[in-house]
């Protein structure tokens, strides 16, 4: 049976966030992913807020990257987070944002490369050891130690991944996966190229879903339009073609987007696209989808935005209904 996570924004006033953490960890879930973006609350000082409030959930960014921190920052950050919840953090991080770190100057240059010397750097500096790594890249440090070590062995790392390469990247040298799929179409694409990178080590494979609870499947459906919106602007073409999807309708999605004009953008979301990029509906109807990616490989289920149309009954119908 699969785990269950969920994903925060920090959007919220931070009292507020902390209230929909600690209701997630009395519901019974098991991780807890905080996203990462410049223009919401700091992502860092968000989870050592929250891991200090809570007792029992994993947490961490869900995801970081390696470009608006050193991977020295990011090392020490998630290190703090560590002692405060006791042994409880992960780390996710990925290859970056291409909606958001050009609008804050930030070239996206050797994405893969980028990530791969980071998390190597991340894991040396939590030895306590001093890291130096001439021959790197990017990341060329001269004897960086950190002067503590995390409660933990080793904190998991989980690579945020969608294509090819990220995924086989992810199955290298993270501990887990967080990909950003909702259909078993997606999972039956990734899940083969992990586990032949991973090998024979143990790997969480986490199906980040856009994912919307309620006891009407109209009111969940309606809740997740807006959502797929943005995912279907942003999906690859390979995506939009392995899901038979309108490159047309797409457009219309992506013209609305840039110039926010909402109603002509969600309008173009079809059937089609909520099924690609979403799961919705009542209980039983989330469990059915629910066992459909578990038969996919699919370890650890992370309800991700919007989660429902309200985030608290939402909540509770997970802790009561689907989680085991």
């Amino acid at each position: 049976m699969a785990t269950f996570g969920i994903e925060f924004v920090p959007n919220v006033p931070i009292k507020e966030l902390i209230n929909y953490c600690k209701f997630a960890e009395d519901a019974g879930l098991n991780y807890l992913w905080i996203t990462d973006h410049y223009n919401n609350r700091n992502v860092f000082e968000s989870l050592a807020l929250i891991a200090d409030k809570t007792s029992r959930i994993k947490l961490g960014p869900g995801i970081t990257n390696a470009f608006t921190a050193s991977p020295a920052v990011t090392a020490s950050a998630i290190c703090t987070v560590d002692e405060i919840s006791d042994g409880r953090a992960t780390l996710g991080i990925g290859p970056g944002d291409l909606s958001t770190l050009p609008k804050i100057g930030i070239p996206m240059e050797t994405p893969v490369a980028r990530l791969t010397e980071g998390v190597a750097v991340i894991k040396a500096l939590w030895t306590g050891a001093p890291v130096s790594t001439p021959d790197n890249k990017v990341f060329k440090y001269a004897g960086a130690a950190l002067a503590y070590k995390p409660k933990q062995k080793a904190i998991p790392v989980y690579i945020g991944a969608q294509g090819e390469k990220m995924l086989e990247t992810a199955g290298k040298i993270g501990d887990g996966a967080l990909i950003n799929a909702s259909n078993p179409k997606d999972f039956a694409f990734a899940v083969p190229i992990i586990k032949k990178a991973a090998g024979e080590k143990k790997f969480d494979i986490a199906a980040y879903t856009s994912f919307s609870i309620d006891n009407d499947s109209k009111k969940a459906k309606g809740a997740v339009r807006p959502v797929v919106a943005f995912i279907a602007a942003g999906a690859p073409v390979p995506v939009i073609q392995r899901h038979g999807l309108s490159l047309d309708a797409v457009n219309t999605i992506k013209g609305g987007l840039a110039k926010g004009d909402f109603k002509t953008a969600f309008g173009a979301v079809d059937d089609a696209m909520i099924n690609a990029f979403s799961i919705y509906g009542t209980p039983a109807e989330m469990n059915a989808k629910i066992a459909d990616l578990e038969k996919m490989g699919v370890t650890q289920i992370v309800a991700g935005s919007p989660i429902g149309g309200d985030k608290n009954k939402s909540i509770r119908l997970i802790g009561k209904y689907v989680i085991p």
